[in-house]
C-alpha cells in the first residue's frame, strides 16, 4: 500500500470548559481536553477494571465557533482529525513536545445542559404531556372533485 494516513476518531466526554482563543488575523482556536474510557474484568482478580486516556483536542476557524457557543465540561463529542506533534523552546531552553488532536470534525452527542429538559420538549415525568391532536374539521372528503392528475 503507498501513502499513509493519520486519522483519529475518538467519542468522548470534555474534561473541562473549552479554551478559546482569537488569534491577531481574527481566526478562532478552541482547546479541551477529552477523555476516552474502556472496561474489563482483569482475568486474575476478576475485578472490574477502568481505564481512562486523556486527549488534548485542538479546533480551529469555524468548528472552533460553534465549541464556543455550545459545548462545555462533560459533554459527549464526537471528533474526528489527525494527530499533530509540535514543539517549542521553554525558559530554560530545553526542548518540549505535545501531541495533539487536531478536529477536523465533531458532532455533540449530549445536549449543552443534558441534565435539563428543553423547553420545545415536555417533560413526560411530570405530566405535561402534549394535547392529543384534534381531528381536521373541512377536510378534503372523497367526493370533493378536484383538478388533480391521479
Amino acid at each position: 500500500m503507498a501513502g499513509s494516513v493519520n486519522k483519529v476518531i475518538l467519542i468522548g466526554n470534555l474534561g473541562k470548559d473549552p479554551e478559546i482563543r482569537t488569534l491577531e488575523n481574527g481566526t478562532k482556536l478552541a482547546r479541551f481536553p477529552m477523555a476516552t474510557s474502556e472496561s474489563y474484568n482483569d482475568r486474575t482478580t476478576g475485578e472490574r477494571v477502568n481505564i481512562t486516556d486523556w486527549h488534548n483536542i485542538v479546533v480551529w476557524r469555524g468548528l472552533a465557533e460553534v465549541v464556543e457557543k455550545y459545548v462545555t465540561k462533560g459533554q459527549k463529542v464526537y471528533v474526528e482529525g489527525k494527530l499533530k506533534t509540535r514543539s517549542w523552546q521553554d525558559e530554560a531552553g530545553a526542548t518540549k513536545y505535545t501531541t495533539e488532536v487536531v478536529a477536523d470534525n465533531m458532532t455533540m452527542l449530549s445536549g449543552k445542559n443534558e441534565n435539563a429538559n428543553s423547553p420545545s420538549q415536555p417533560d413526560f415525568n411530570t405530566g405535561n404531556t402534549p394535547e392529543k391532536p384534534k381531528p381536521m374539521s373541512g377536510g378534503l372528503s372523497e367526493d370533493d372533485d378536484d383538478d388533480l392528475p391521479f
